[in-house]
């Protein structure tokens, strides 16, 4: 795993265990609480980060990226050839469903950027793909594409952003699909507002990565 300090970058190594124990790229699952995993037993080598934990998937590689003033990670990356998929966890209300709440809200501020958010199908329920006007690097207008992913689980919410092919062509999306729903989520009893990111934690095996 790596890790970037913002703007630094840091990267927990996941990559070189990914063949040890490899996630079905068509597992037809979800992100756990970690209440109904066996953590310790089921032979899944995770990374803990706290509020997450985090399989393996071969060919991915996870990042994390870190505010340099406050070691606060802001963000977990799984990062691929083609693409890369950025995980955030927060708390939510019992039985919420916050992901449609979210949606619209999502779907406002890409239109006050210039952009568009459509609601698509995907495995997990609708998805917003997410498309803006931006420079290409020769100056030239292009589009970049973002999908967002919202599962809502017990008491807490996973959002994922899928970020290049695999936004825009499901063919490449298996393995991240797959990182996304190898996902063990810590929440906690502790009380937090709906919408409170879950804390996490930078490994000890974490690997800075200066950028």
């Amino acid at each position: 795993m790596k890790f970037n300090r913002k703007k630094n970058a840091v990267a927990p190594s996941l990559a070189g265990d990914a063949a040890e124990t490899p996630v079905a790229a068509t597992e037809p699952a979800r992100p756990r609480d970690s209440a109904q995993v066996d953590i310790d037993g089921d032979g899944v080598a995770r990374v803990d980060l706290g509020g997450l934990l985090l399989a393996p998937v071969e060919g991915l590689e996870v990042r994390m990226q870190v505010e340099e003033s406050t070691g606060e990670v802001q963000a977990v990356v799984y990062a691929g050839a083609d693409g890369a998929l950025e995980v955030r966890a927060f708390a939510a209300r019992r039985g919420g469903a916050m992901w449609d709440e979210i949606r619209p809200q999502v779907a406002a501020d890409a239109a006050r950027k210039g952009g568009t958010a459509t609601a698509v199908p995907g495995p997990w329920g609708d998805e917003l793909l997410c498309q803006f006007t931006a420079p290409m690097p020769d100056g030239t207008p292009g589009r970049q594409e973002s999908r967002i992913v919202g599962i809502d689980g017990d008491r807490w919410f996973v959002r994922g952003t899928l970020i290049g092919a695999p936004a825009v062509d499901d063919t490449a999306r298996a393995p991240y699909d797959a990182a996304l729903a190898s996902l063990v989520v810590r929440r906690g009893a502790g009380a937090m507002a709906p919408g409170e990111a879950l804390p996490l934690v930078v490994p000890a095996s974490a690997r800075r990565l200066d950028t």
